[in-house]
């Protein structure tokens, strides 16, 4: 496989496209649950910060419906990467009933690193609230007109870990999906 020009057979294009759709869909589906949870720690993170940054998508939603769509904005573009990517390691390689196994438990992988990750990003988040030194945010805390710094660090580490967990679970899964294609060859 050439990662800078790669090549395929054609024929199986449209399932790495349906995979990666997949994966949007599922990906802004955890985003959407996720920013419902982080939204519940520190409104502040949304009105003060992630609203401003998808200012362009808001119509007019109750805040908490906004955090939905912003959610569904800022993980939808993960799911699809790594759903091309696993796509590209070789799922569409497998045969069509493995492949259908395979896909739900790569997006499996995908989702619980992410989540772990994100869970213990808050853990770090909380343990850097309680110890009660938050200067390094007086910068932040000053622009965006924060009041509960202590939540909004929490979300911020919660969405930091997100994403750190998202990138390792993608490694993880394509290791799956090599590890089950050499099965069938």
């Amino acid at each position: 496989m050439n990662v800078l020009y790669p090549s395929f057979p054609i024929r199986r294009l449209p399932a790495m496209i349906l995979i990666a759709a997949l994966g949007t869909l599922v990906a802004g589906a955890y985003g959407v649950v996720h920013d419902q949870i982080s939204y519940a720690i520190s409104p502040e993170y949304f009105t003060k910060m992630k609203f401003r940054q998808f200012d362009w998508a808001d119509v007019g939603l109750p805040p908490r419906v906004f955090a939905s769509v912003v959610g569904f904005l800022g993980t939808w573009w993960v799911g699809m990467v790594a759903g091309w990517f696993a796509a590209r390691a070789g799922l569409v390689e497998l045969p069509r009933a493995e492949r259908w196994r395979c896909v739900p438990r790569c997006f499996g992988i995908v989702l619980v690193t992410a989540a772990v990750a994100g869970l213990i990003g808050a853990l770090v988040g909380v343990a850097l609230a309680r110890s009660g030194d938050l200067s390094s945010w007086d910068e932040l805390r000053t622009e965006l007109a924060v009041r509960d710094v202590p939540a909004f660090v929490i979300v911020a580490y919660l969405h930091g870990g997100g994403y750190l967990g998202a990138a390792l679970g993608l490694v993880l899964a394509i290791v799956y999906v090599r590890r089950r294609v050499r099965s069938f060859v």
